[in-house]
């Protein structure tokens, strides 16, 4: 008989939030709860007009659901908008970056495949003075900066 260390996981509607890049923010399942399979994150209300840094992930596939709200997103230099109910994934390898549009915060999942991204989120929330680039560096993230945002002037 084979037996598995890996048990059954429910993540809870009152877990606590944590403060990631000033989004409370909430671990649904990570990369030790999965077998490495993915880590699901939950913003639970970013600020129209937050903006991430154009970065580029060596590691895992990224992928948003967006649950309210509007998002613009850079791929590859190649911008597009996101509204509530849609799926964005945005490979490994290529930089990208995000931006929360109109007036109304946004709530979205984050899936990083395979796991191991939240590790930096939870890092990223309690060093609240370290650069991000050298955490990101911890984690195989490549920080380039802020977003090509000349380009946002047809989506804004």
């Amino acid at each position: 008989m084979i037996t598995q260390d890996l048990q059954p996981y429910v993540s809870t509607a009152d877990q606590t939030p944590i403060q990631f890049l000033g989004i409370p923010t909430v671990l649904r399942a990570t990369g030790q709860t999965t077998n490495g399979a993915f880590g699901l994150i939950e913003h639970l209300a970013v600020r129209p007009g937050f903006a991430s840094p154009y970065h580029t992930h060596h590691s895992e596939d990224e992928s948003f659901y967006l649950l309210e709200g509007e998002m613009a997103v850079c791929c590859g230099g190649k911008w597009m908008v996101a509204g509530a109910g849609a799926f964005v994934f945005l490979p490994r390898d290529v930089p990208h970056g995000f931006r929360i549009q109109g007036d109304a915060p946004a709530r979205l999942l984050l899936l990083c495949s395979p796991g191991g991204f939240e590790r930096f989120v939870v890092e990223m929330s309690e060093a609240h003075h370290a650069p991000m680039a050298e955490v990101a560096a911890r984690y195989n993230i490549e920080v380039h900066g802020a977003l090509p945002l000349e380009s946002m002037g047809a989506i804004s």
